[in-house]
């Protein structure tokens, strides 16, 4: 296939910010329908594309021969149905995270793509930071010896701003397990492996924002045994006041390891701070220039935000992976790997015990 004709289903601030300018990095891509319930978030997508075909009927999309793949960012209680009827019509997906309500929607997820032989993907978007890629060839190449431990710290000040269908339970599952600790989870699976089992807590602090009801958690931790010894520490909040939001906010990840240790700050995406065994401190070392984009990616890591531009090489991913015939990376396995971490994690705060993590 040489050429895809790209739909997006949700057309929000994700799909403008984020897949817009990264399907531009795409000349196999073309941009042929846009698809939201919301009007208005649907005329401000057309007026940005000047696209020509738009509806808020979504199986109105899936019929249309000039859509080869769909971009699906809606509210999670509808990626599994959408996505399902788009692989039902033979269609690519590219879903935001999480993938599903639970890990029995993932599942599904995954062995229809599977059956159906289309491409699929999940929008785990920070694997994509150079500094998180470098991170990546250092495990795996073996420069930090064995990991011993991970941990992951997200912490933003959102204070009692509503965050709309993210704070109601029956539109988005989980709150800010899914919303951000899902990333982390991915981070760990991306750098250790698979998680064996945990304990977790969630809190929320806030049952109302700006007046609109909140009923779901704005605050959740997790520690963690991996299957191959490690141990896992997690933590991720709405509420740190004063840690600001968006990319500019704590997102830090630490691996150590039996011959080095390793530490992300998403503030500083292309450097890392490394010490090996037997140095007396970190230090800080530039991402070396091949880690700095997607491999095949046109995009010039020299221009652009650094803390935004990265986000843009998924959708190229995406796009290649149709164009050769081949898994992409992350796939829907990575998020149905994640969604049952998040499972098991709502079992264990709520039974308030540790949970086994069952394996796909």
């Amino acid at each position: 296939m040489n050429r895809v004709g790209v739909a997006l289903i949700g057309c929000g601030g994700i799909s403008l910010q984020n897949h817009l300018p990264g399907l531009a990095l795409c000349p196999q891509a073309t941009v042929v329908a846009l698809c939201d319930t919301d009007a208005g978030a649907l005329e401000r997508a057309r007026r940005a594309l000047d696209v020509a075909v738009i509806t808020t009927r979504y199986e109105d999309i899936l019929r249309r021969a000039d859509v080869q793949a769909v971009i699906l960012a809606t509210p999670n209680v509808s990626h599994a149905p959408i996505a399902l009827a788009a692989v039902a019509a033979g269609k690519h997906v590219f879903c935001e995270k999480p993938i599903a309500m639970n890990l029995a929607e993932a599942e599904r997820m995954c062995a229809a793509a599977r059956q159906a032989g289309v491409r699929h993907m999940t929008a785990f978007t920070y694997r994509f930071v150079p500094a998180m890629r470098y991170l990546a060839h250092l495990v795996r190449t073996g420069q930090l010896g064995e990991p011993c431990h991970f941990r992951a710290c997200r912490l933003q000040d959102w204070g009692q701003r509503a965050i709309g269908w993210r704070q109601v339970a029956r539109l988005a599952g989980t709150g800010e397990l899914g919303d951000m600790l899902s990333h982390r989870i991915d981070y760990a699976h991306l750098l250790v492996g698979r998680v064996d089992r945990l304990a977790a807590a969630t809190r929320r602090f806030h049952d109302q924002r700006e007046g609109q009801p909140s009923d779901l958690e704005d605050w959740a931790a997790l520690v963690a045994d991996f299957t191959n010894g490690a141990t896992g520490v997690w933590e991720s909040s709405k509420v740190a006041t004063g840690r600001g939001e968006g990319a500019h906010s704590q997102d830090y990840v630490e691996v150590n390891g039996t011959e080095g240790s390793a530490v992300f700050q998403l503030e500083h995406p292309h450097e890392l701070q490394v010490a090996r065994r037997g140095e007396p401190a970190l230090r800080t070392v530039p991402v070396p220039a091949e880690f700095l984009k997607w491999p095949g990616s046109p995009r010039d890591p020299a221009q652009g935000d650094p803390l935004i531009s990265f986000r843009y090489d998924q959708d190229f991913e995406f796009i290649q992976a149709i164009v050769e015939q081949r898994p992409c990376v992350p796939s829907w396995v990575e998020g149905a790997q994640a969604q049952a971490v998040m499972d098991a994690a709502v079992t264990a705060a709520r039974e308030r015990r540790w949970v086994t993590v069952p394996s796909l």
